[in-house]
Formats: C-alpha cells, structure tokens, sequence
C-alpha cells in the first residue's frame, strides 16, 4: 500500500516540480536581450546638369516658319551617373530647311552624379558661341568661360557657385556685366538682350547655379526675321540631397532555451519596466518547484516508515 501511495504521489509531484521549473525557465527567457539598430534606408540624391538650354519663339517675315526654337545641349540627370559632351546644337527647319547651329563651342560639358550620401551637378562651356536664326553673321553672345557647380550632401547644407572667366560679347559689342542684377545690351536695328549672371539658390536640401541667364527680344530689320522672343540659359547646374538613413531602435526577443537569469547579465543587456515582475514571477515558479520536491521526499520517507 505505501509503495502504491508513492506512486501516486511521487510521481506527478515529480512533473509538477519540473513544470515549475520549466515555466521559470521561459519566464527568464522571454526578458529583453539588447536593443537592435534598425536601418530605415536612406534615399539616393539627385542632380542634373545642362550646358545650353533655349526658349524662344522665332517668326520669319515671310510667315514661312513660325515655331518654338527648343533646345537643350548636354542634358544630364541622375542618380544614374551621366556625362555628356557634345559640342554643338542643331536645329533643322528655320534656316530655309538647312540645319541651323544654336551653339558652337570648344568644350562643352555636363556631368551629374548621385548617391546615398551626395548628389553633384556640373557643367562647364568654353569658348562657346550662341546663334539665334536671322542673325547667322551676328552671334546672340560669345563667352570665353563658364561654369556652374551645385553639391548637396546628406546632413549638411546644399551649396550653389557660377563663375564667368573672360569676356562676353552680346549681337556684337563687348558686354561688362554686372555681378548683382540686370545688364541690359541695346543694339539698334538688331534688338535688346537682357543677361543675368551667376544666379544661384539654395534651400535645406536643394541647390542651383546658372551661370548667365538671357532674355532677349530681337529684331533684325531686313534680315528675313521678324522677331525671335525669349530666354536662353548657359551652364546650369542643380542637385537634392539625399535623406539620412533613420536608426531607431527596436527590441530583440531573447533566446528561450539559453536562460541567463544572473542579475549582472540582465544589468548589462538592459531590460523594461516588466523586468521586475517576470524576475519575480520565474524565483516563485522555482521556490514552487522546490517545495513540491521537498514534499515529495517527506512522503516518501513517511512510507518508508510505515512499511
């Protein structure tokens, strides 16, 4: 009869000891383990770069042509890395159905580049000579050098610089610009070009430079054309930064069957405002367990004695 008595209660005692201590077990697992780094990802930047870009409207006095002249040289844009070198524009069908030549030069660049971490326009024109149809004799401006360079890099502020080196001659005369507002060229019988130059802006994360920027409103009397109206651009250079990557920091679920419940190792991997009550809750869980075997043990000499 004691041997049945400790069967019947050893054993589950026995299970429900390792319960105990199995559940303790988890309880201690589940605590926080260190907090991982999460990257968000970071956006790439972008840039783009032109060295000629025109908008004009040109009427011939024989009503023959009567068209946008558009055109853009070296146009680049990234984030693909681009770079573009072309020397001359074209434009077929205003000059008695012959290409017409916008724009010689001796070099004539445009580069732009992005990534994670910066984003870089740049264009560059040298010895460049700008053409507007009528006026084939007469060149709309000549420059020896300009450049415009746009940088925008990730956390830092974006930056926007245009430099004209040399001269600048505009229908024919020799022009002295101005480093702040408008220089107005009037040339009679041929008409009026308006320059700004180095124009430039900037925003938090944006930037753009264009080195000389023309309005220009020609007239050339006798010369087969009855007005050419609008805007001419020179080297212009514009980029966006890219965005940081975002680090936000986000739990990790500790191993379960690797417990590390010593007090100094939890001080170390940190912990939450729960860590006390599952700390608590796994040292009850154990104190059960050792009381159910302790009980189990009791009985089993009560038996003894009895047989």
């Amino acid at each position: 009869m004691s041997c049945s008595s400790n069967t019947y209660f050893g054993m589950p005692t026995r299970r429900l000891a390792a319960a105990a201590a199995a559940a303790a077990v988890s309880v201690l697992g589940l605590l926080p383990a260190a907090t991982a780094q999460a990257d968000t990802g970071a956006t790439t930047g972008k840039a783009g770069a032109v060295v000629l870009r025109t908008d004009l409207d040109v009427s011939l006095l024989n009503k023959t042509v009567s068209a946008p002249l558009s055109v853009a040289l070296n146009e680049v844009h990234a984030p693909a890395t681009a770079s573009k070198t072309a020397l001359s524009a074209t434009l077929d069908g205003v000059d008695g159905g012959r290409p017409f030549k916008v724009l010689r030069a001796d070099v004539a660049t445009a580069r732009a580049a992005a990534d994670k971490q910066r984003a870089e326009g740049y264009s560059n024109l040298v010895n460049a000579r700008v053409n507007v149809p009528g006026l084939a004799a007469v060149p709309l401006i000549t420059v020896e050098q300009v450049t415009s360079k746009a940088v925008c890099a990730a956390g830092k502020r974006p930056t926007a610089h245009s430099n004209l080196l040399g001269s600048v001659s505009v229908l024919g005369r020799k022009a002295t610009l101005s480093t702040s507002g408008t220089t107005t060229v009037d040339v009679p019988s041929l008409g009026q070009v308006r320059l700004d130059l180095s124009r430039t802006a900037t925003t938090s994360r944006t930037a753009a430079a264009t080195a000389l920027n023309l309005r220009v409103s020609v007239n050339p009397l006798k010369l087969n054309v009855s007005e050419v109206e609008g805007q001419v651009t020179l080297a212009r250079a514009t980029c966006e930064a890219p965005v940081a990557a975002a680090v936000e920091p986000s739990p990790s679920v500790g191993s379960q069957t690797t417990p590390e419940p010593k007090p100094e190792h939890l001080a170390e991997t940190g912990g939450s405002s729960a860590t006390p009550y599952l700390v608590g809750g796994g040292a009850l869980l154990l104190a059960a367990g050792g009381g159910a075997l302790v009980l189990a043990r009791r009985r089993r000499a009560g038996g003894s004695d009895a047989g």
